[in-house]
């Protein structure tokens, strides 16, 4: 090892360029290199997934054998650094783009917005105000534009791109409270089939836990009218304030949507802002199909979408969009002194002026660079797939002797369970199985599926929106529940 004048030892293998430049810097060759080998290792993986299982873990134990330990204090060649990242990192995780990869919600990016992503990383843009990132903030402006109109919402609509629907939630309910008028005792109201991140984004804008109120649904999953009325009024009558109603536009475990349209009415005759959760269903909307199903929702006060779902992107990027903006923009609009200059005049927005984030990446990037690369037609069909692979998967549940359904197939979304129609079996027992069928296609397939509790009772969940997920892959996976079913029965 070298000794330079300062006697600081100098490693071997330095990337750095002379000693003029930053220590933190790479010579242009070394950068070239580094990013080659890092999309030929992007590329390659995403070749070889369907090759791979659809799931890849191991214990904490191991990893931190493997990673934990202190920061070096002299660096070493990004080309080992890389392939370690490869080796003991990145494998180690769900294949979410994985064909066969069914449980929660799955997401398989395009390559254009993954490559949006790193070139939004590289120009190191801060989407926080129209003075600090102008074409960004255009950008990101055309995308929310496609997608008011998508929705049918009026020109007068605006909102944001953000990390997701949990982000969302939490800017739409800062948007409920304020319409409001942020009263006291408030409460807010979604399904047993709603998701979790609207419990917390209500207990962020300060309503009480106790304070949410959970409706109960129909038969097919969506929220029971009646009994919405009844909790409202209750409400009302004992001194609690509704702020705000969040309908379903294809429920994470059932893929229900709610009576949007009925809500609307409802909503509109009380003054109660309406939500309509559409973070992973919402994308559904360019198709003819998606557009029947979601009719009202164009009514809704704001609407959450995630496009790391079924617009195939990569994450994070969700998106909010209200049908008056400037009831985002009163309570999110502040303006210290250290951002006095950046206010260009009512024509130029400031993102930061519409959600929780100041600085923030640029996402409409990714979105923009997918539809440009390969049209909205590919994007129809994509999505329109997806639905009819589930409705397929419902029809071979049925005809099985030995599957039953739990929730038909809605939005991509089928839920199901073993349970032959010759046997006569309890629900403990059923349960029983279809958790060790679940185990099984975990530990022993190389699909991957969650569960879920429709009316209580267990249940295997297939989420069917990978744009490369082929008829092959589903069935293959209803054949392996059904051979796994019967194994575990004839130990019973």
């Amino acid at each position: 090892m070298q000794q330079p004048q300062d006697g600081n030892p100098t490693p071997e293998h330095s990337e750095n360029p002379p000693s003029a430049q930053s220590e933190l810097c790479m010579s242009p060759e070394l950068m070239l290199d580094l990013a080659r080998k890092s999309a030929e290792l992007l590329v390659e993986r995403i070749e070889n997934v369907p090759m791979r299982d659809a799931w890849d873990g191991d214990f904490r134990e191991a990893l931190e054998h493997k990673l934990m330990e202190d920061p070096p204090e002299d660096g070493r060649p990004g080309a080992e650094v890389l392939e370690q990242v490869a080796r003991d990192i990145l494998p180690y995780a769900l294949r979410l783009d994985h064909p066969k990869c069914f449980a929660f919600v799955p997401s398989a990016p395009t390559w254009p917005g993954i490559l949006a992503d790193f070139l939004a990383a590289g120009y190191n843009i801060n989407q926080a105000t129209w003075l600090v990132a102008s074409g960004a903030s255009q950008l990101e402006l055309v995308v929310l534009d496609w997608i008011r109109c998508w929705l049918g919402y009026p020109e007068e609509a605006g909102g944001l791109l953000t990390s997701g629907g949990s982000a969302a939630s939490v800017d739409a309910f800062v948007a409920a409270r304020e319409a409001a008028g942020n009263p006291e005792r408030s409460t807010v109201y979604m399904s047993d089939q709603s998701h979790s991140a609207f419990i917390r984004a209500a207990m962020i804008v300060g309503v009480r836990r106790e304070c949410v109120r959970i409706v109960p649904c129909d038969e097919s999953f969506r929220m029971d009218m009646k009994a919405l009325e009844r909790a409202v009024a209750k409400d009302r009558a004992t001194g609690f304030n509704p702020i705000a109603i969040c309908a379903n536009a294809g429920a994470t475990a059932t893929g229900a949507i709610d009576p949007i349209d009925a809500m609307a009415n409802y909503c509109e005759s009380q003054g109660i802002w309406l939500h309509v959760d559409a973070a992973y269903g919402g994308f559904a909307i360019i198709t003819e199909e998606g557009q029947k199903l979601f009719r009202g929702i164009e009514r809704a006060d704001s609407v959450g979408l995630d496009a790391h779902k079924w617009l195939f992107q990569p994450y994070e990027v969700g998106c909010l969009l209200v049908k008056d903006l400037r009831t985002l923009e009163d309570p999110f609009s502040v303006r210290p002194d250290f951002l006095q200059d950046v206010v260009w005049g009512s024509k130029h927005p400031n993102f930061t002026d519409r959600g929780l984030q100041l600085s923030r990446s640029f996402r409409a990037l990714k979105i923009w660079m997918s539809i440009q690369t390969f049209g909205m037609a590919a994007f129809r069909r994509a999505v329109a797939r997806g639905m009819e692979l589930a409705a397929r998967a419902e029809d071979y549940v049925r005809a099985s002797p030995v599957l039953e359904i739990m929730s038909p197939a809605s939005l991509g979304v089928v839920g199901l369970r073993f349970n032959p129609k010759a046997a006569d079996l309890g629900e403990d027992t059923l349960d029983a199985i279809n958790k060790t069928v679940l185990t099984r296609i975990f530990w022993e397939d190389n699909a991957f599926i969650s569960s879920a509790l429709p009316k209580g009772k267990f249940s295997l969940r297939l989420c069917i929106i990978n744009h490369n997920t082929t008829w092959e892959d589903v069935s293959e996976t209803l054949e392996a529940i059904e051979r796994f079913g019967n194994e575990t029965l004839s130990t019973v």
